[in-house]
């Protein structure tokens, strides 16, 4: 017989004709998955085979404490005793606590600590991905809605908590057929079912965007925790993680995850940025515990029993002795993994390290020498910037300012506007700031801004509005900063970007955070801001000559030499204007010293050395010194007559590892020292 003819044959309908032959009630159609078919033990078998039910996991003790949630499970409560209309829509950014408020609301009832008319609730987690698939042959999805649906109807005393509820809307549809939001509005509109939803602000939108869904939920706004609320919320959570992990966290620590999971970590929320510092700070430390599992130990310690008792009755002491202190052994494994007190210690210092492998800024380094740091900022700024004492020293007066809290917190933690020719240092001191402030050099986010010389460019800078090419790629500024949040902002040739861009960078001068394209606000407080212009150089070379010594006077004619280039409204956000003067021949001597010092720590690396006289540096001065140019010459000339030389005089001596500079006839020549 050929069976393929049967296919796609009502089986049920065939058998019939055979002594009313029919399948079991309890056999598995084809269609049907191993989870569906299998009843619960809450008897409740579609909602046990797509959901899990919170209430059994509560009355288990497998879900962690809720703490300092209780106005919103007060709230939530209020609007599931309604008559009408009692379906709360938990809203919140990624990371704030919602799924643990539907939690705190199956604790709660499992404690017995709601109104009569909850109290013999139960509340299921219900899993969308699951509910959808496999239910690609047309009207499969629109049936087991239907399914779900009857489920809640007929059990009364269900709470159905839908994470992630945006996901319904547009779920399942196919052409011609009904998304999930759809099939449950004339049920929730007849009050046949509770639903408790949990989603973010942006995505809400997708239901804002269905009135007649969305009137059926009312909304509750979860905001992000204080760092006080936050503390209570971890030091709740702290024995279970402690017995997790098998390891103790001090108070400090605790502290630290919240501090500084706030402070460095911008883009999540509190508290759950908190509680993974505090996660991965106890499963770091346990990869070094030679832990073996209790129920193993247990389970060797039954079977060593038996086996001595074997050996005892065949005679064989021996063994038994072996076995002896084999149990001894594992008896005292055992308790020492129970006494909490040998536990190792999670500190501050594990806490930053894992700061530190997130972010890349060496936070420990900034907070144990930061106060030193400040105090020798100006003389450890004035070692490498040379020629610039005015200017050094504001900047370090503005940071120390900062620092020590003496400004707003929102604002930028400076923001400086340097003025003069080229080569005198401004892009010097701002390298240098980000090694003294961040540690690194290359926490520095720099932008020239002649390429921003159009209207449009600010979309270049915050991303593309909606619509426009490019809106899904992020701003080329708010992006790094987002990403370095710890960082030196440097824009170069500011007086050469559009009007439109320098009126963008008021907001973040004054409030310290921009919005972008995408609707995220970036902060901009943990971040220096230095602007670069030589808009005014060529009317001060021009400017009156007697009042070099008057410090207003200079300042005023500063100004209003950059006046005819930005607005007034534009230099008065910064925190500083500072002119940076032209270099002499003296400043120069100091610049050739530290180029020289770097050449030599380059040469050391390859284990050679190179000595410089004073004769041959004077030649150096002499050759490099342009004052239109400032120093930028200098590096050319040190490529010219020394590291051309000395490439040539290696190639030909390679075994020559200590060099000498010499000067003959005013040419420096390279020979073996």
């Amino acid at each position: 017989m050929n069976f393929h003819q049967f296919e796609g044959f009502p089986m049920d309908e065939l058998f019939k004709g055979f002594g009313g032959f029919s399948f079991p009630s309890n056999s598995m159609d084809p269609s049907t998955t191993p989870s569906q078919a299998k009843p619960s033990k809450g008897g409740n078998g579609f909602l046990d085979g797509y959901g899990r039910n919170l209430s059994q996991m509560a009355k288990a003790g497998l879900i962690d404490p809720v703490i300092g949630r209780d106005e919103e499970i007060k709230r939530v409560v209020e609007i599931l005793n309604r008559r009408n209309k009692n379906n709360p829509v938990l809203i919140g950014e990624p990371g704030v606590g919602k799924t643990a408020i539907a939690e705190g609301l199956a604790l709660k009832i499992s404690e017995g600590e709601v109104p009569s008319k909850l109290k013999n609730k139960e509340v299921y987690l219900l899993d969308v991905a699951s509910l959808v698939a496999n239910t690609g042959i047309r009207g499969q999805f629109e049936e087991r809605m239907k399914q779900l649906i009857s489920e809640l109807q007929s059990h009364k005393n269900i709470l159905l908590f839908i994470d992630e509820i945006h996901l319904l809307v547009g779920a399942g549809s196919a052409e011609g057929s009904m998304d999930a939001g759809n099939i449950l509005k004339p049920a929730l509109a007849r009050g046949e079912l509770q639903v408790i939803g949990a989603t973010t602000l942006k995505e809400y939108r997708q239901i804002e965007k269905d009135a007649a869904l969305e009137r059926r939920f009312q909304p509750v706004q979860v905001n992000e925790p204080s760092l006080e609320e936050t503390m209570e919320i971890i030091q709740g959570l702290r024995k279970r993680y402690e017995d997790f992990h098998q390891v103790q966290f001090t108070d400090k620590a605790l502290t630290a995850c919240v501090n500084l999971s706030h402070r460095y970590i911008q883009d999540r929320f509190l508290p759950d940025k908190a509680i993974d510092l505090m996660d991965e700070a106890g499963s770091k430390l346990n990869l070094n515990i030679d832990t073996q599992d209790k129920d193993e130990i247990q389970a060797r310690l039954t079977a060593i029993e038996k086996e001595k008792s074997e050996a005892l009755s065949k005679e064989n002491y021996e063994k038994a002795a072996k076995l002896r202190d084999e149990e001894a052994r594992l008896e005292k494994r055992l308790n020492h993994q129970d006494d909490e007190e040998n536990r190792p210690v999670v500190t501050v210092e594990h806490i930053q390290e894992i700061i530190e492998t997130k972010t890349g800024i060496p936070v420990g380094k900034l907070q144990q020498d930061e106060q030193l740091k400040m105090k020798h900022l100006e003389e450890n700024l004035a070692k490498k910037v040379i020629g610039q004492p005015e200017a050094v020293k504001k900047v370090a007066k503005a940071i120390r300012r900062s620092r020590a809290g003496l400004k707003s917190k929102q604002r930028p933690i400076g923001s400086f506007l340097f003025v003069g020719p080229t080569g005198v240092g401004k892009t010097e001191l701002s390298k240098t700031l980000a090694e003294e402030l961040f540690g690194s050099k290359d926490a520095m986010i720099r932008l020239d801004m002649s390429e921003y010389m159009e209207k449009h460019s600010v979309s270049k800078l915050i991303g593309s509005p909606p619509g426009y090419i490019g809106h899904d790629e992020a701003g080329q500024l708010t992006e790094k900063v987002r990403r370095n949040p710890y960082s030196i902002i440097l824009l170069d040739e500011i007086e050469k970007a559009h009007p439109d861009v320098q009126h963008m960078f008021l907001q973040i001068l004054e409030d310290g955070r921009l919005t972008d394209s995408q609707g995220r606000t970036v902060s901009f407080k943990d971040a220096v801001i230095i602007m670069t212009s030589n808009a005014s150089v060529h009317t001060k070379e021009s400017a009156a000559i007697g009042f070099e010594n008057n410090e207003a006077l200079k300042e005023s004619s500063v100004l209003d030499s950059l006046g005819s280039f930005f607005k007034p409204e534009f230099l008065n956000r910064f925190d500083n204007i500072i002119e940076f003067k032209s270099l002499d021949k003296e400043h120069l001597k100091q610049i050739v010293n530290l180029m020289l010092s770097e050449l030599n720590t380059t040469l050391k690396e390859q284990e050679m050395q190179l000595d410089v006289p004073e004769n041959v540096k004077d030649r150096l001065v002499e050759l490099g010194y342009h004052p239109t140019f400032g120093a930028r010459p200098l590096r050319r000339v040190i490529q010219e007559k020394l590291e051309d030389e000395m490439a040539d005089y290696i190639l030909d001596h390679p075994e020559t590892k200590h060099l000498k500079a010499i000067l003959v006839h005013d040419d420096i020549h390279i020979e073996k020292a």
